[in-house]
């Protein structure tokens, strides 16, 4: 157990909960409550405790042991807990129990994503997109908590024979979803029709996981002011920009960051969004090359990628950005211990399999403004080669223009 120091602006305070279970390793159960807290943070919870038990798999009841529920509950009664957080999705079932045994409110990880993405939305779209994530998510935790829904219509006419209000509030929900559903599909032609009036210029969309410096770089690029700050999922609503790397006009894309343990459905109510990542002509992935464990964000942001793209072969730029924070501390020339990522430097690091990247890996500090140069020449050379595959009458042009320089 852990404890966090507790922060004097926020208002709720929480408890973190997590399990060791024989898929998931002590070390993996803390890295999971580590980023859990920050996304807690976002919220605006004041996590002050996290409790942490070994199970072969979570109580189909209750997620945690009896006695380990019990010394939660005394935590909570002692300190003015208000809230818990589990670091895995709960069932309705689940809930109950431990609304009941807890008398506090209860999140789930998904749950606790999808309110920093109410809070985040700004336009109309992404609003749309959470609002049906939220109804995707309910729809199977449905309990008598749910009677107002009905209220939202009438109750008159809304009841078949012998149909339980659950039945009910299902119905009014796959009811909201079918709607919310039609109005992306609207959306979706509208942004389609929007992405073909741009006409053939060549796409590039920032990608990588939250929280890596997209928004940042994204300014930085196309001296913008998105908005950016040291949060997971600062960024919902996708940004289009036009800028221009020498003599070639490009759009800029900056995309929501990904995230372990995101639902499939929320990524799927997350289409419209997506369809920029989809058809970009490059990707540039961000990776945050100061965090413990960027080699697993890295697998993350792939595996999402391969989903949305359908397995599309698209040139990727890697940008290994914070390297004013990568920090490590040389290993004693005694210690015959195996070396870890924390031994190893920034030189020693790009040696190892980023080497194999040759001049697709670039390594920037997007808030110090080191190296930029260098990602625009890069993002230059390859959006160069993709238009000039679309026009190749330019040749000429470029070559003339090279021999200039």
């Amino acid at each position: 157990m852990k404890e966090f120091v507790i922060s004097q602006e926020t208002s709720e305070r929480a408890v973190l909960v997590g399990l060791i279970t024989q898929q998931q390793s002590e070390q993996k159960t803390m890295e999971y409550l580590a980023e859990l807290a920050f996304l807690a943070d976002t919220a605006g919870a004041d996590c002050v405790k996290e409790f942490i038990q070994k199970l072969d798999y979570p109580n189909p009841r209750t997620y945690v042991g009896k006695g380990k529920l019990e010394e939660i509950k005394l935590y909570i009664q002692d300190n003015e807990i208000g809230m818990v957080i589990f670091d895995d999705d709960l069932t309705s079932k689940q809930v109950q129990n431990i609304e009941r045994e807890l008398q506090v409110k209860i999140l789930d990880r998904t749950s606790l994503i999808l309110d920093i993405f109410a809070r985040r939305a700004q336009t109309a779209s992404a609003k749309t997109q959470v609002e049906l994530a939220q109804y995707q998510y309910l729809l199977p935790r449905l309990t008598r908590l749910w009677t107002h829904l009905e209220r939202q219509r009438g109750g008159i006419g809304m009841r078949g024979p012998g149909e339980t209000q659950i039945e009910t509030d299902r119905r009014i929900i796959l009811r909201k979803i079918s709607l919310l559903k039609q109005e992306l599909l609207a959306i979706d032609k509208q942004k389609a029709v929007q992405r073909k009036n741009r006409g053939k210029l060549t796409r590039v969309a920032l990608v990588g996981y939250t929280n890596v410096g997209k928004s940042t770089i994204m300014n930085l690029l196309a001296k913008s002011n998105v908005f950016a700050e040291n949060k997971l999922f600062a960024t919902l609503d996708t940004t289009v920009r036009k800028i221009a790397i020498e003599n070639l006009p490009i759009l800029l894309t900056d995309t929501v960051g990904f995230i372990r343990k995101l639902p499939t459905h929320l990524v799927n109510s997350f289409k419209s969004t997506l369809d920029e990542v989809r058809e970009a002509d490059v990707l540039v992935h961000v990776v945050d090359i100061s965090h413990p464990q960027f080699e697993e964000q890295i697998e993350v942001v792939d595996r999402t990628l391969r989903e949305v793209c359908n397995g599309a072969d698209k040139p990727v730029i890697m940008v290994f950005n914070k390297i004013d924070k990568f920090t490590y501390t040389p290993k004693d020339e005694n210690d015959l211990t195996e070396r870890t990522r924390e031994n190893i430097s920034l030189d020693e690091l790009k040696a190892t399999w980023m080497a194999r990247l040759g001049d697709n890996a670039v390594f920037i500090s997007a808030k110090k403004g080191t190296n930029i140069e260098e990602l625009k020449a890069r993002i230059y050379a390859v959006a160069k080669e993709i238009h000039l595959s679309r026009f190749p009458y330019n040749d000429l042009l470029y070559q003339n223009y090279d021999e200039e320089q």
